[in-house]
């Protein structure tokens, strides 16, 4: 079962703008080879940064409006909020590695 917390447009204001904690969302749909790899670092990354960071993800699929304000082109992409503003997006596969080092020094 996922880590990850599924968000929706009806949800992203209370789950991600007005969340504490900052949030990592992956964009990905089911047919993403990459996206699919990503999934269980992504978990890992839940696990381990519980109460330190959110980890989210949104269904390219099931939310178009979400994808259009964020300009997604193509998944997997990973986008960072911290504090409701947007500070990174990163467009392809990464390793578990590079995705903490990318969020490690906002903490």
């Amino acid at each position: 079962m996922s880590k990850s917390i599924p968000i929706t447009e009806a949800d992203f204001a209370s789950e991600v703008l007005q969340s504490p904690t900052p949030v990592l969302i992956e964009f990905w749909a089911t047919w993403c080879g990459p996206c699919r790899m990503l999934a269980p670092l992504l978990d890992e990354l839940a696990e381990e940064y519980t109460g330190i960071i959110k980890v989210a993800k949104i269904n390219v699929d099931e939310e178009p409006h979400l994808v259009e304000r964020h300009g997604i082109a193509s998944v997997p992409v990973m986008v960072l909020y911290k504090q409701g503003e947007l500070i990174w997006q990163k467009t392809g596969a990464q390793t578990k590695g590079a995705i903490e080092n990318l969020f490690k020094d906002l903490l």
